[in-house]
């Protein structure tokens, strides 16, 4: 699934081995994932789906004058938040221990690989009462 905010930008599924990277996308004010070999077009990412980043994942900050946030893993699985909320962001990854962060406040040029698809039935996280771009909840 590719957040609502990329319904102008091209979009394909992930596949497993898919070599990723974060991106702004030309006709989007979102990040997302899109292939490093075409970054033009977004690639889609089903709840469930694990990546492995080549570097520490990185936020980025509300105030440009501070550093980028480090948040300490190289792993995370893809999951949606905020599915009630038509016009909010739902794209984020979830790390070991259950932190989330929304995809489109990855720091863009971020690198990662598509290590396992969704399982055949996906799970969507959603944690109650938290719909910000930072959550902590413990994976299901």
């Amino acid at each position: 699934m590719c957040d609502y905010s990329l319904h102008g930008v091209s979009t394909r599924p992930a596949k497993v081995g898919d070599k990723l990277i974060s991106t702004r996308f030309l006709n989007s004010l979102t990040r997302g994932f899109a292939a490093t070999e075409d970054p033009s077009v977004a690639v889609c990412l089903l709840p469930g789906t694990e990546l492995a980043f080549e570097q520490e994942v990185e936020c980025d900050v509300l105030f440009r004058f501070l550093r980028n946030r480090k948040m300490g893993h190289k792993v995370a699985r893809f999951r949606q938040l905020n599915s009630s909320k038509p016009t909010a962001h739902h794209d984020a990854i979830e790390f070991p221990g259950g932190a989330t962060m929304l995809v489109t406040n990855l720091v863009e040029g971020q690198r990662a690989t598509v290590l396992l698809p969704a399982p055949a039935r996906p799970d969507v996280h959603e944690p109650r009462g938290r719909e910000s771009g930072m959550h902590s909840k413990p994976m299901q």
